[in-house]
């Protein structure tokens, strides 16, 4: 059997449809591929979203919020399948140029503000209602510290472990270890900040432990990519004690449940329109009433 010839670049690259899960939709341009608008309910907050570890970031985010009575914070959770294109519609593209979940609007005020990107979300969220983030210069600098590097590390996690591990036609070796061994790094850093703090940003929890424990919380519990043994999860004794510890906030367990489509019916609510859906319109309820 001949081994395959290494590949030469062309010159000037050309795009061809890909293979794979998401190669039937990626796509070397921006904007919409078709017209629809976006469903608007009657909350402050419309989110557009998919249950995955970025979606989380904003729905554990408001459901925190909700948690400690800030009632402004009701919204509205819709649901956006990536996987047939909905990112793409004229609606969303004009929340959030990029295509990418999650993007938000802010129906509060006097003229309607779209928020996107899930960092930016957190931050905003977090200015408006003046919670999960620290006021004094050291703390505040601190807490955006680790929201910045998550934003810029989680892409090596997801776009690259988990895309060539789990996702990619198939599976090659160079680029496996390459982004395996950056998510260790990446784990690694993590676990020696929390040998020093209860939480990322200090003793507090706050914005930065919201958006980080999607990823990396998911990741050293099990929940993303069935990687943690090929990973060695185990021996990130700090992290995982955070991850377990913020994983029991009544908060998380709802928004990590959020537009989420795969895994336990139980775990699944596609829409968010009110706080009785947890109890009312899981998958598993669902079913039991068809």
């Amino acid at each position: 059997m001949s081994e395959k010839s290494e590949y030469q670049p062309p010159k000037v690259w050309v795009w061809e449809q890909g293979e794979g899960t998401w190669g039937s939709i990626n796509r070397p341009i921006s904007g919409a591929t078709h017209e629809k608008e976006l469903p608007r309910g009657k909350h402050p907050f419309q989110l557009y979203s998919l249950g995955t570890p970025n979606g989380q970031k904003v729905t554990i985010m408001l459901e925190e919020l909700l948690e400690l009575g800030e009632t402004g914070a009701e919204y509205d959770a819709w649901l956006i399948k990536i996987g047939d294109g909905d990112q793409f519609s004229s609606g969303f593209v004009e929340a959030n140029p990029n295509s990418k979940i999650p993007a938000m609007w802010d129906y509060s005020g006097d003229k309607p503000i779209r928020v996107f990107e899930s960092g930016n979300i957190l931050l905003y969220l977090a200015e408006k209602f003046g919670l999960f983030l620290p006021t004094t210069p050291a703390e505040r600098t601190e807490t955006l510290n680790w929201l910045f590097w998550l934003q810029g590390s989680a892409p090596y996690l997801g776009g690259g472990f988990g895309h060539f591990y789990a996702y990619a036609p198939e599976k090659l070796e160079y680029p496996i270890n390459r982004f395996a061994m950056e998510a260790k790094r990446q784990m690694d850093v993590l676990d020696r900040r929390l040998g020093e703090s209860r939480f990322l940003g200090g003793d507090d929890y706050t914005i930065a432990d919201i958006v980080t424990w999607p990823w990396y919380g998911n990741l050293v519990l099990g929940k993303l990519y069935s990687a943690g043994e090929f990973l060695d999860v185990g021996s990130y004794k700090n992290l995982l004690r955070w991850a377990e510890e913020i994983k029991e906030r009544p908060a998380v367990q709802r928004g990590r449940i959020v537009n989420k489509t795969s895994g336990e019916p139980s775990q699944q609510l596609h829409e968010r329109h009110d706080a009785s859906d947890f109890e009312l319109r899981t998958q598993d309820k669902i079913g039991a009433d068809n």
